[in-house]
């Protein structure tokens, strides 16, 4: 199977990613809950796991790098955990729904909420962030790279943005971390939610937020966290107020091998290697008589992400000859990501994303391109 569904979730992994849950779950404990060995051992694979993220992402302490299931809950801690009802807070079309639905229902509770417009390539103008902040503006949330389009914001800028107004920037680095440079102090990241089974290689169930020292986050969750266990409250300290429960130690253990394998590569060559799958892709079927390619591939970074249409045909239509006949992984539909849509124009077809990773080959692309070629001129 010639598999592109990397923005959902990266299939071909390093070796040692496997490996490692594998003796974890035959060898590692329950972290932070004894002095016995076992337990031990999950301790320090989970505190080596969060020293590699911290620097990964230059977040200035380790203990501020806090573990999830997936970037979903990581952005409910942060969003329910920094707004109160009439804050305000600023977003964008861009948005997957793991940010638009806290944010609707933080809405439906009394935060004031707004959202930059994404214009038919599924750009926003960063002078209309100037327009939309108040005086009760408490905080920005954006994505780094649309999961539908692949274009990347300028972080920095909303960063230096949010800050002249008093504002935190809470950014959604699913498609970003691990395959894209992200350093938190010199963009001015308050909070990087991630997850760490797309480009960080990881397995599924493993993800969280770096929060910048000074951001004060209610937690979500409270219950056993292994030490304070006369206290009534969540204990205060980072990581553990927000890491109520049992970490997944042996999905760690994988993400610390993969960390292993992305700091040896060096991020910059990930990044290199995917956006020249990326460019090989779109340049050869850009201009296919029928295929309708969406976002804007003028942009110099671009996530490694092309969606696109086959004249008026649905894309699940499509999305699935390209299984059944080519044996091409795809993801066709909305994404949940509906705001972005409705800027596309592709609410009732959705649109079929191909998406690359580190460990797919130029073959590979050569097929995905033939695929789509004989496609367009045959339904």
């Amino acid at each position: 199977m010639v598999y592109l569904d990397n923005a959902a979730t990266t299939l071909k992994k390093p070796p040692e990613v496997a490996e490692a849950v594998k003796t974890a779950i035959l060898t590692v404990g329950n972290a932070v809950r004894g002095a016995h060995s076992v337990s031990i051992s999950a301790s320090q694979i989970v505190f080596e796991t969060r020293k590699k993220l911290a620097k990964l992402f230059s977040c200035p302490r380790p203990d501020h790098v806090v573990f999830t299931m997936n970037s979903t809950e990581a952005l409910n801690i942060a969003l329910y955990g920094l707004l109160s009802p009439g804050d305000h807070v600023i977003s964008t079309d861009l948005e997957h729904n793991s940010v638009l639905r806290p944010l609707y229902d933080l809405q439906a509770h009394g935060v004031l909420v707004d959202f930059i417009a994404a214009d038919s390539l599924g750009n926003i103008r960063y002078e209309d962030f100037e327009r939309l902040f108040r005086e009760n503006t408490k905080l920005l949330v954006c994505t780094h790279a649309s999961n539908v389009t692949g274009n990347v914001l300028d972080i920095a800028r909303i960063g230096r943005m949010a800050h002249a107004h008093g504002a935190l920037l809470v950014v959604d680095a699913s498609q970003t971390a691990g395959c894209f440079p992200l350093d938190m102090q010199k963009m001015g990241v308050d909070v990087l939610c991630f997850t760490g089974h797309k480009g960080l290689m990881g397995p599924q169930g493993t993800g969280g937020l770096c929060i910048r020292p000074g951001v004060e986050i209610r937690p979500l969750l409270r219950g056993g966290s292994g030490v304070h266990s006369y206290d009534r409250d969540q204990p205060q300290a980072y990581p553990t107020r927000l890491e109520a429960g049992t970490l997944n130690s042996h999905g760690l253990s994988g993400l610390n091998a993969a960390l292993d394998f992305i700091l040896a590569q060096s991020v910059e060559m990930i990044c290199a290697r995917e956006h020249l799958l990326m460019r090989r892709f779109y340049e050869a079927v850009q201009g296919i008589p029928g295929v309708t390619i969406y976002g804007d591939h003028r942009q110099v970074d671009h996530a490694a992400i092309v969606a696109l249409n086959i004249r008026d045909y649905a894309s699940s239509e499509v999305s699935d000859v390209l299984f059944t006949d080519y044996d091409i992984a795809t993801r066709p539909g909305a994404h949940c990501a509906p705001r972005m849509h409705e800027a596309l124009g592709t609410t009732q077809q959705g649109a079929v994303r191909f998406s690359f990773s580190f460990f797919n080959t130029e073959e590979e692309v050569d097929t995905a391109i033939s695929a789509v070629r004989e496609l367009a001129m045959e339904i």
